[in-house]
């Protein structure tokens, strides 16, 4: 019987973009969380005395902005050569050989797959066969799985792959490939990267992501970290389980503050669930995404103070967990309670308004306004993955959300005003988000 650990993705020194622009951000814990990650993936190869690790490509996250990120990678590996457990490892899109342009040469345990063809490396002290090809550069269009080589007789057989598969949203695609070309291959398992998400697609071979070892941001929710996998004797798997490593737990917590009249009804709510949730992580750093949901008459005083419910949400989460929780934003899901006739009778142009509202907020409205030309220039200049983000911030969904924030507002203000003073402000803003006054 032998153990091996699959981990991909570790993204080692990534950077945390933006971070700077949330107030009180632990910055210092998140820009270290990969590094600390990586170490105790470190920790459990050596308490579970495995017999071989493998990494599945984007060990890095890129370039290297100096030698301390391959000097930490390095001392990380001579702890496992001290124990005699070598490491197999390939480069993905971010770690590509036309990618790094700073190098240091890894211990002897560690064997790094050629990135112009696919090669095998039998292990010694146990029968398993490696087979893995790195990515030579960032996009790699081609099906890389259907050059790789026939299984060895007698062994277990692993194929160390990075890939998109057929495609997965948020994920680019990269050497796609189908569940057919590597069941086709004849090997024992599948040790897959790119997609952060953790997954075991099937079991006969095993084909598995174990998803990254951190989650950077709130699009990485949930326990991250590694698969550690027992083969018996007659090499097959008897034991295949999800190992969380991460040091900080990204999560997103909708609450439903449906019935709840008072704040400190729903900050109630909110500790309860921010608690739940803090005994969850197990002691790590909880960054929270909070969404607050249902029908509640607090949908007013939450849209024109969303930063003071934040600052008290935040206080609960101190309550509930101390410097553990982390609030990374306060997201409005809430919706009004308002009797929208009675409004609607009061005058004419509350009724006009009203009217204008219903149609700002029709589908078709809302995927009318495009993006301002001056909007379009700066995001063809933008990396891209920067620019992917900011163009679902400007999409129609999002117009559609803001223009829900508008139309609370603007609900809240003619219950304590006339029709006119309404009318004129609704009329700048539907101007202002490309509709008709």
């Amino acid at each position: 019987m032998f153990r091996f650990i699959h981990a991909a993705d570790t993204h080692i020194d990534s950077p945390l973009v933006g971070l700077d622009a949330y107030e009180g951000a632990p910055v210092e814990v998140l820009r270290g969380a990969t590094r600390r990650a990586f170490e105790n993936l470190i920790d459990l190869a050596l308490e579970e005395a495995v017999d071989l690790v493998l990494i599945a490509g984007d060990l890095y996250d890129g370039d290297w902005r100096d030698f301390s990120t391959g000097l930490f990678f390095n001392r990380q590996m001579a702890r496992l050569r001290e124990a005699a457990i070598p490491v197999y490892v390939i480069a993905g899109n971010h770690d590509a050989a036309s990618v790094l342009t700073r190098r240091l040469d890894p211990p002897d345990n560690v064997h790094l797959f050629s990135t112009r063809h696919a090669d095998t490396r039998e292990l010694e002290s146990v029968p398993v066969a490696v087979h893995g090809r790195g990515f030579p550069n960032r996009e790699v269009p081609e099906n890389l799985a259907l050059d790789y080589p026939p299984p060895r007789a007698g062994r277990f057989n692993i194929g160390l792959l990075h890939t998109s598969l057929t495609g997965a949203a948020g994920h680019a695609t990269y050497a796609p490939c189908t569940l057919a070309d590597l069941g086709g291959k004849g090997y024992e398992y599948w040790a897959l990267g790119h997609i952060h998400q953790p997954q075991v697609l099937a079991r006969d071979p095993w084909v598995v992501f174990p998803g990254n070892l951190q989650g950077r941001h709130v699009r990485e929710t949930g326990p991250r970290g590694c698969q550690l996998v027992t083969v018996d004797d007659a090499l097959e798997v008897v034991d295949a389980v999800h190992r969380p490593l991460d040091v900080v737990r990204w999560e997103r917590l909708e609450i439903d503050l449906t019935g709840a009249d008072a704040q400190d009804e729903a900050l109630a709510r909110v500790t309860d669930a921010l608690g739940a949730a803090c005994d969850a992580a197990d002691g790590r750093l909880l960054a929270v995404r909070l969404v607050l949901t249902g029908n509640t008459p607090l949908h007013g005083p939450l849209a024109r103070d969303l930063p003071g419910w934040r600052a008290q949400c935040l206080a609960r989460g101190q309550v509930a967990g101390g410097d553990r929780v982390w609030i990374e934003e306060l997201e409005l899901g809430t919706r009004p309670i308002y009797d929208l006739k009675q409004l609607a009778e009061r005058d004419d142009l509350t009724r006009i308004l009203l009217e204008g509202l219903d149609e700002a907020a029709a589908p078709a409205c809302a995927h009318a306004p495009g993006t301002p030309a001056e909007i379009r220039d700066l995001l063809g200049i933008v990396p891209g993955e920067i620019r992917t983000e900011l163009e679902v911030a400007l999409g129609a969904e999002q117009r559609s959300v803001l223009l829900g924030e508008v139309r609370a507002l603007l609900l809240e203000s003619l219950r304590h005003s006339g029709g006119a003073r309404g009318m004129e402000w609704g009329s700048n803003l539907a101007s202002d988000l490309g509709g008709e006054p």
